[in-house]
């Protein structure tokens, strides 16, 4: 008989899939995999009958097209009365684990799953090989369609050529180098060195989508193999989004595994789960490459778990770019130094599935959490341009007098926030306050500049000129250099 409170959530199921299939005609698409996932889940808590018990279902929208995935999901697994839910792109991950926690926690339903896959590589496979493949089509809608409040980029940013995210978090990465006062040219060894480090964990992950180790020099430098895509980020520090991948996670109530007999030595507890959704657009951020969500909601998952940075075995720092890592060890006051900062190997390298990634790294997170009973992890997530961030801590050890705690910190964040005023149109003097060049294969395409006019206001401006991009990708740092901004264009001054 189990000593935890009955209402007490617990990941007792995990399930993750993955497919390298060449033949993109012989490739499951994306909603098989999730299915595939869920029932891998169930086997692996071992309770088959656990899928007919689900009471939501829960799934992060993708690159597909389908209507109700979860609704497909639910009832292929036999949860035909399961209430369905679909994130949309800009919804945190970390949030639709939280929320199924929390309502087992308040005694709202007893069993749930979160489900997430892609099928980009056979995406990628079709495309090479000229081969159409197909998808499902559903009808009907989800009960529950979660869907971001805000817009994700200002129109000054997209005017100014803006339109990836490896554009963004470049810029990000600028200022952030800057702030700090590391050299361009160490920095770039610097991040070159912890995505060999991650590529090295990746080697030994089995879930991995890439496992053959990569050193650092292949890492920074560009090559054809590995474009500079926008500097100082070259393909291998952007995450591998043509991946086939997927994974669920089932949660259901102590007194439900209990009943459903699920071995205890499968249980891990949910011990905080946190976020803060305040959107703010890149170029009105108080600082270009500050992130004061990350502080704020890490301190407070540290906090609610009631354990310190320093007492955590595992750590997964979320990856999609170096910035991303930078960033969360910082607010977490991790050092960048330690040599576990991400239990897959990172995205770029283990696999970034579009907007399941956290499902990924959860579920690996848990497979290491049971291997060492009694151990303590951490897994961060992150929605838009660094725009949400979240923490999710967790354990295996079963302990009754820790209760999950689920804290939304958004209007704490808000309130520490002063944005800047980013003006569309703006001619006149400027300092550039983060920048990035673009690439596009072998060639410079376009540099790009935060700049701002004064205590107050920003604009965001670019440039063309060969003289510009070569310098900007040079030795020389030019955060904190003089521009004067005129159609929407700048030069160095």
């Amino acid at each position: 008989m189990s000593k935890l409170n009955p209402n007490t959530p617990v990941l007792v199921g995990i399930g993750v899939i993955s497919q390298r299939q060449e033949d993109p005609a012989a490739a499951k698409e994306a909603i098989a995999l999730m299915i595939d996932a869920t029932r891998a889940a169930a086997a692996d808590a071992g309770a088959p009958d656990l899928l007919k018990e689900l009471e939501y279902v829960y799934v992060p929208q993708g690159r597909w097209h389908y209507k109700n995935p979860a609704g497909l999901v639910a009832r292929a697994v036999g949860a035909s009365n399961a209430a369905t839910l679909l994130a949309k792109i800009g919804i945190l991950q970390q949030s639709l684990m939280g929320d199924a926690c929390h309502r087992i926690a308040k005694g709202e339903i007893a069993a749930a799953a979160v489900v997430g896959g892609e099928a980009g590589y056979r995406i990628l496979r079709s495309s090479v090989t000229g081969t159409k493949v197909g998808e499902t089509t559903d009808d009907g809608e989800p009960d529950v369609t979660l869907r971001p409040h805000d817009r994700m980029q200002n129109p000054a940013e997209t005017r100014a050529g803006l339109s990836g995210a490896v554009d963004s978090y470049a810029i990000i990465e600028s200022a952030y180098r800057a702030a700090h006062g590391w050299s361009v040219e160490d920095h770039r060894d610097r991040l070159a060195s912890l995505y060999a480090t991650f590529s090295n964990i990746a080697a030994e992950n089995p879930n991995a989508w890439k496992r053959e180790p990569v050193d650092a020099k292949t890492i920074r430098n560009p090559s054809p193999k590995n474009p500079m895509l926008a500097f100082p980020y070259t393909k291998l520090h952007a995450s591998s989004w043509n991946v086939d991948q997927a994974a669920a996670l089932l949660f259901c109530s102590a007194a439900k595994a209990e009943a459903m007999r699920v071995p205890e030595g499968k249980w891990l507890l949910p011990l905080a789960s946190t976020e803060s959704n305040y959107m703010m657009d890149l170029s009105e951020r108080p600082l270009v490459g500050g992130v004061p969500g990350a502080e704020v909601a890490g301190k407070v998952a540290l906090e609610a778990a009631g354990v310190r940075a320093s007492e955590l075995d595992f750590v997964e720092l979320y990856s999609c770019f170096p910035i991303a890592v930078e960033v969360y060890a910082e607010a977490l006051g991790i050092p960048l130094g330690r040599p576990d900062l991400t239990v897959t190997g990172g995205m770029p390298f283990a696999g970034g599935p579009l907007n399941n990634y956290v499902l990924q790294s959860t579920s690996r997170m848990g497979q290491l959490l049971r291997a060492r009973p009694g151990s303590t992890g951490l897994v961060t997530s992150v929605s838009g341009l660094l725009t949400k961030q979240g923490f999710g801590v967790w354990t295996s050890a079963l302990d009754a007098s820790r209760r999950f705690q689920f804290v939304d910190v958004t209007d704490q964040t808000k309130a520490q926030v002063t944005t800047k005023k980013v003006l569309d149109n703006y001619d006149g003097p400027g300092v550039i306050a983060g920048y990035t060049v673009l690439h596009a294969g072998s060639e410079r395409k376009r540099a790009v500049a935060i700049v701002d006019i004064d205590r107050d206001r920003r604009t965001v401006a670019y440039s063309v000129a060969d003289r510009v991009m070569a310098e900007m990708e040079s030795a020389i740092e030019s955060v904190g250099r003089s521009v004067s901004v005129g159609g929407a264009q700048f030069d160095l001054r």
